[in-house]
């Protein structure tokens, strides 16, 4: 038991508080950021190019179940859920949703 409680303890000494600590800081220094200033404009591009590299790289060279589904119905609902996402006023919510359905769907067609 005290193993276990040990491993935990250090999970949070190392993992949780050091995070914590910058978000935070980061929560203090963005308070007088103005959401229109250039700055916050190029760091959400960054984020933004970020989290577009890490998709593709997972739809393009994809893990696990997910190199089992043929690239075209990956790159599909990559395509399906773009298009969701515009026609339902920009709602991230819905291009996920879309873009899911038609993986889930063609990686069933596909597997049968």
């Amino acid at each position: 038991m005290s193993g276990e409680l040990n491993a935990y303890v250090l999970l949070v000494l190392v993992g949780f508080l050091p995070n914590e600590i910058w978000r935070m800081l980061g929560l203090v220094v963005a308070r007088g950021i103005d959401e229109d200033s250039e700055l916050f404009m190029w760091a959400r591009a960054v984020a933004t190019a970020v989290l577009a590299g890490v998709i593709a790289k997972i739809i393009l060279f994809a893990p696990g179940a997910l190199a089992g589904v043929p690239l075209a119905i990956r790159l599909g609902a990559i395509a399906c859920g773009f298009a969701a996402f515009l026609a339902v006023r920009r709602s991230v919510f819905a291009g996920v949703l879309v873009g899911e359905i038609v993986l889930i769907i063609g990686a069933l067609a596909h597997g049968s």
